[in-house]
């Protein structure tokens, strides 16, 4: 029985996860408590929308290997959404004293991370298969209309960054 477990649990990791949210549906809005170079504070994101396209990225846990790489990853290339309009928003499970703590050291002050609770990660869809509590690894860019641009779910980090920095391109591209 453990062996089973355990073999679901590597093929979890191992297989894409799915967005349930398709383009073009509506971002489900929510307040939460987010973190930006060590300080915590109200997160809208209805508030974080009026000021251009989000970037909604969805990770399992903070400190972890690939959540690291990740986060740095939009470290790096949060000037490149800042040129564009965009906001970056790391979300995870984690309490938010851990996420401000990420915020600095992970996250480079760069961008802001929030604490989803199990409800956002329902109405986002993003739930960790077999880990009852924490959301898979999904980055949604949603229009400042409150609407998905773009969707996409991977437990590898490694084109989440690439991926929604070319649909913010495509997005301003088309707003011209």
């Amino acid at each position: 029985m453990r062996k089973s477990l355990f073999a679901a649990l590597l093929l979890s990791f191992a297989m894409p996860a799915s967005a349930a949210l398709p383009v073009g549906a509506p971002a489900p809005d929510f307040t939460t408590r987010g973190a930006i170079a060590g300080k915590v504070f109200k997160l809208h994101l209805a508030e974080q929308l009026k000021k251009g396209p989000v970037v909604l990225y969805f990770f399992p846990a903070a400190f972890t290997p690939g959540c690291t790489l990740e986060a740095q990853e939009f470290a790096e290339a949060t000037d490149d959404f800042n040129k564009l309009g965009a906001t970056v928003i790391g979300m995870s499970a984690d309490p938010i004293d851990k996420l401000a703590k990420f915020s600095v050291s992970e996250c480079r002050n760069k961008f802001a991370v929030a604490s989803a609770g199990n409800s956002l990660i329902d109405k986002y869809d993003v739930a960790l298969p077999l880990k009852v509590g924490l959301s898979n690894r999904t980055s949604y860019v949603i229009s400042p209309q409150g609407r998905i641009l773009y969707a996409h779910s991977d437990m590898s980090h490694r084109d989440h960054v690439k991926n929604t920095l070319a649909a913010v391109r495509k997005w301003r591209a088309e707003q011209k």
